[in-house]
């Protein structure tokens, strides 16, 4: 079963942020070493301190808010797959699957119905009425592929 966008988002923020702080400590550590002839800070309390200088600078920096948006990220995912599903020859086999709000449940359509993809919504014709609809990129939940889950949200 494959990992959902929300999830590999998640776990690659999360491998960042552990690298940073590792990369972090190593620094403090290799300063506080260098520097150890003047003892302030008794030896335990060390790595504590350095973790929340560690947080602290990441969060001063806006590094936290800027790169690890979790919309942001998910969002990206979500057009990404829609734009390869629009340029593949055989899209009359996918259907997307949405939650509409005025209804206040799922839908489903063909994904040979894209007209477009904007920067925030889908753009679909829909055949029997000839007008587009605009369906909000946060509100895909699935896409499938002959009936089985190709891609989840």
């Amino acid at each position: 079963m494959p990992l959902r966008e929300q999830d590999k988002h998640f776990l690659a923020s999360l491998y960042i942020v552990v690298g940073v702080v590792f990369t972090w400590k190593g620094l403090w550590d290799g300063t506080y070493a260098l520097f150890s002839f003047f003892p302030v800070i008794p030896e335990a309390s060390v790595p504590w301190i350095l973790l929340f200088f560690g947080f602290s600078m990441l969060t001063f920096s806006s590094l936290i808010f800027n790169e690890f948006d979790p919309l942001g990220g998910i969002k990206r995912g979500v057009t990404k797959t829609l734009h390869s599903l629009q340029a593949r020859q055989d899209k009359k086999n996918f259907s997307l699957h949405y939650y509409d709000e005025a209804q206040k449940k799922e839908q489903s359509i063909p994904a040979s119905l894209i007209k477009k993809i904007e920067k925030d919504a889908l753009v679909v014709v829909l055949p029997h009425e000839k007008k587009e609809l605009f369906i909000p990129l946060h509100r895909i939940k699935e896409i499938r592929y002959k009936g089985e889950r190709y891609w989840r949200l």
